[in-house]
């Protein structure tokens, strides 16, 4: 049997993770990775970092009779996530947090942990599959729950680190994995799940930055695409490509966002098909095969967490960037966000969304 800990945010997910390792005679501890607390800063304790999130942990382990131990990632949080987070609104992008803290984080820092103590895996909650063919590199695949599948922001994961990570859950909906949790009597078998960033509980990322970046939020011209000024925006992080709402305009035709121009701290907006691209460039691309091609290939395109993968053709255009072209374009590919290629569930790789280009042909 495997010695493995197990990262656990008190919530019903990793405690069962634990439960079902414990159960099959693995040697498991429980770990939980304390990020940041409330301080003069501007920031406030969250659900899922919560003190009462860690009892919860802490509980469970009490009950299973497993070592539990907390972690201090606070300095490593602040780098990696807040200040990335940070960044890049002031440089014109919308990022995904939960990509840099699992990048830097859960499977750089906590995984290098656990090697170092010794433990065989790490494991975690994720709804996502490892799978290893015969004679083939490890795999990543989307969690059979699609509608919980979080493969998308799992797709930095190369062969060294899917060889030491475990997700127990990845075959299983989240249905049966409350009900698994129930039987066991794990005390937070009906804890609610939380869709905030966990930095920010109460999911206003503008005050957020108001309070933490301040001088990326100042007002600008909003600018049409024939060049003329139509009005004035309250500070480009207020914005993401695609965004039709709360733009403050009039226009005898709908405006959408299409581009966050920080040089000129401007808002340049236009008609549907003006937010409309067909083609993209992904940069900082990796494979999980640990391979890079060398021709075009087509497969599926992720651009967003919850969004439906879309048919492509990807050609390789520099080191770790690759074109991606849609074969029917696509509104709202946002700068920041991730780009993940799938062959059907299997995940191949993926990337930052860079600057995309005007589609040549917007018809939708």
């Amino acid at each position: 049997m495997a010695k493995i800990m197990v990262a656990m945010s008190g919530g019903v997910d990793s405690s069962l993770v634990t439960a079902l390792l414990h159960e099959q005679g693995h040697a498991v501890t429980g770990v939980t990775m304390h990020l940041w607390e409330g301080d003069d800063e501007g920031i406030y304790e969250s659900q899922c970092c919560s003190q009462e999130m860690v009892a919860g942990a802490r509980r469970v382990c009490a009950q299973l009779d497993v070592p539990y131990y907390v972690f201090n990632y606070q300095r490593e949080f602040r780098r990696h996530v807040i200040e990335y987070f940070l960044s890049e609104y002031a440089h014109g992008y919308t990022p995904n947090p939960c990509l840099a803290c699992n990048r830097d984080l859960k499977f750089r820092f906590l995984l290098e942990r656990a090697q170092a103590l010794g433990f065989d895996y790490l494991a975690t909650g994720h709804y996502a599959q490892i799978r290893k063919p015969d004679g083939q590199p490890y795999e990543l695949w989307r969690g059979v729950d699609h509608a919980k599948d979080q493969s998308y922001v799992l797709y930095m994961l190369q062969q060294h680190e899917l060889a030491r990570l475990q997700f127990p859950l990845g075959g299983m909906s989240k249905a049966e994995v409350r009900a698994l949790a129930r039987e066991r009597l794990l005390a937070t078998a009906d804890r609610p799940e939380s869709q905030d960033i966990c930095f920010i509980p109460d999911n206003d990322y503008r005050r957020f930055l108001r309070e933490e970046a301040p001088e990326s939020m100042l007002p600008g011209p909003i600018i049409d695409h024939d060049g003329q000024v139509v009005g004035q925006h309250k500070g480009l992080p207020y914005y993401t490509v695609g965004q039709r709402k709360g733009l403050g305009i009039t226009s005898p035709q709908p405006l959408f966002v299409t581009e966050l121009d920080t040089e000129r701290n401007a808002l340049i907006v236009g008609p549907a098909e003006a937010a409309t691209r067909h083609i993209f460039t992904i940069e900082q691309a990796k494979f999980g095969n640990g391979t890079w091609p060398d021709v075009p290939f087509t497969c599926q395109v992720q651009i967003r967490a919850h969004a439906t993968p879309v048919e492509a053709t990807i050609t390789p255009c520099g080191e770790q960037r690759l074109q991606v072209t849609f074969s029917k374009p696509q509104r709202a590919i946002t700068p920041g966000q991730a780009g993940v290629l799938y062959d059907g569930n299997r995940l191949l790789g993926g990337g930052r969304i860079a600057r995309s280009q005007p589609a040549e042909n917007s018809d939708l």
